[in-house]
């Protein structure tokens, strides 16, 4: 592979047989090294090849100002996750992951640190990408000397999130901030507090999270009956009611309806939650 351009000593941007573009770093590659000659491939760490031309270039931008240790650590970070996960994350995770690791350690060394304002709900929500941001937290560690906070695991975690639901930041927020304003009132409903560690939860926390994909991407359907819509009225009243709270409070804030397949589904799910793994609260004692 000839060198098409020397982003620093340490990372060039090389083309394929098929004139794609793959962005390679290796410690001192470039070193000595002039556009057009050949690459050493023993001198050769890693290659990226991302589909998208617009986040190759993002990529290739942020990488260019990053020393070799940080990028080293972060590649072995998300090839945990994505080991861990098995599923296949969004591109856009090199970027953000990349810029948002180097960033907080920039930060951690000039004695800034910010605070997880979400980090209860990240840990309640998406316990599996905290494991795997503590993992990271604890890899930087080792790695490089950097001691970072929880929060920062929680940082870590929402970008997963993010890449494997393939969303901007700004609507992962905004998606678990809506998760928890409805656990919120079927808290305040049924007066109960959950068993967050039932597959119950789990199921309805997982149809909270795509429910709330679809209203924040505008793919909500609101069309069509259903059929068994007035059944499971009837059969729970109780979830039911609490459901069309829910519907209530969607419609008031967000400006969005659900369709009655949707309310159905919502209060099965609700059912099972409460009346199989919730707990009472019990009264304080005075």
């Amino acid at each position: 592979m000839d060198i098409e351009k020397i982003l620093n000593n340490n990372v060039v941007v090389c083309l394929d047989n098929l004139g794609n573009e793959i962005i390679v770093f290796g410690k001192g590659i470039a070193f000595h090294k002039k556009i057009g000659e050949p690459v050493e491939e023993a001198a050769i760490n890693k290659k990226f090849v991302l589909q998208s031309q617009d986040l190759s270039g993002k990529f290739q931008q942020i990488i260019a100002s990053i020393p070799i240790d940080f990028l080293s650590v972060t590649d072995e970070v998300i090839e945990n996750i994505k080991f861990k996960l098995g599923k296949k994350l969004s591109e856009g995770i090199y970027i953000s992951l990349t810029d948002h690791i180097y960033t907080s350690i920039q930060r951690k060394q000039s004695g800034v640190s910010l605070k997880n304002a979400m980090l209860w709900d990240i840990k309640r929500f998406y316990p599996v990408e905290f494991q795997l941001g503590q993992e990271a937290v604890a890899l930087i560690k080792s790695r490089l000397d950097v001691s970072l906070s929880e929060d920062e695991a929680g940082f870590i975690a929402f970008h997963i999130v993010n890449s494997e639901l393939d969303e901007h930041i700004e609507n992962t927020f905004e998606i678990t901030k809506l998760m928890t304003e409805i656990l919120s009132i079927v808290k305040y409903h049924f007066n109960v507090a959950f068993d967050e560690e039932s597959v119950y939860f789990y199921r309805f926390v997982t149809h909270l999270k795509f429910l709330a994909q679809r209203i924040f991407n505008g793919s909500l359907h609101i069309d069509g009956e259903d059929v068994l819509f007035e059944v499971i009225k009837e059969t729970y009243p109780s979830s039911f009611e609490c459901t069309e709270k829910i519907v209530l409070f969607l419609k008031k804030k967000y400006k969005v309806e659900i369709s009655k397949e949707e309310e159905s589904y919502l209060t099965i799910h609700l059912d099972r939650l409460i009346y199989k793994k919730a707990h009472p609260k019990k009264e304080e004692n005075n």
